[in-house]
């Protein structure tokens, strides 16, 4: 599940010591660093998993901000917020993920598929926070023209800070994807069939998952945090239906650490 992988990224990179930190001046660099370790399925469908070294980035100078894109989907790139307020956040994005989505090496089922190359994304994105809660969305777009498509995502998450060190999370949500994205992904079209012998398999788009994700973070400082995050994910629709998907359980697991300068 790429849009897991890349919507964890983006919250390690988002996530603070679950403390209040010093405010950052308007036009100075606010920078945070760390490492993570994800456990996530081979490929979107896969019912093996793998387990990945995840680098923690995220840089904001003002409304621009570089490295993990909140609640966009996209692993790295540069933003602007258009509306930034203490409740409201609006924004767009240009991005790219480093490591391809599927290689056919990644399991002898993939035979004769071809590979899903990464490709550069346009995201639009927003959300509201009051209190304890706060509701994202995003909506990112394939404009290096490698058959992505258009997904989006949608969270609810609710906080509860157990201690001034300590927080707790939850955030139900779900993602939705285009036919282009879900054919690229999921589907199998006539050439693919005649390299791979496997019947051809057309996916509309719709709902492509619903998520459950759990969230921890401990301040052992006012700069050191660390973190565990777990994404319970199911396929829906079409893409849980392909000849492709394997296990629709699609789940992912991570422990992480953050530093803030």
């Amino acid at each position: 599940m790429i849009r897991s992988i890349t919507c964890l990224a983006a919250a390690l990179a988002a996530s603070a010591p679950a403390f209040a930190q010093p405010a950052a001046p308007a036009n100075n660099w606010n920078v945070t660093l760390g490492l993570g370790v994800i456990s996530t399925p081979e490929y979107p469908g896969s019912d093996n998993q793998k387990v990945l070294p995840v680098p923690v980035l995220l840089a904001n100078n003002g409304r621009w901000f570089l490295g993990a894109l909140p609640a966009a989907g996209v692993p790295f790139g540069i933003g602007y917020d258009l509306v930034r307020t203490s409740q409201w956040r609006f924004g767009l994005a240009v991005g790219s993920g480093f490591a391809q989505p599927r290689e056919e090496k990644d399991d002898a089922r993939l035979a004769g598929l071809g590979d899903i190359d990464a490709t550069a994304q346009l995201a639009a994105f927003g959300s509201f926070t009051e209190q304890w809660f706060t509701a994202r969305a995003a909506v990112t777009t394939d404009i290096g023209g490698n058959g992505h498509g258009t997904y989006g995502l949608v969270d609810l998450e609710g906080k509860y800070r157990v201690t001034e060190r300590f927080a707790l999370s939850i955030a139900p949500g779900f993602t939705f994807a285009d036919r282009r994205n879900q054919q690229t992904f999921f589907g199998i079209d006539a050439t693919q069939s005649a390299r791979s012998g496997r019947a051809e398999y057309h996916a509309d788009g719709g709902l492509n998952s619903l998520r459950l994700a759990f969230g921890a973070e401990y301040g052992l400082s006012p700069r050191w945090g660390l973190g565990a995050r777990v994404v319970l994910s199911k396929l829906r629709g079409d893409a849980a239906d392909s000849p492709i998907t394997q296990d629709t359980t699609q789940n992912t697991y991570s422990l992480f650490s953050t530093y803030r300068f």
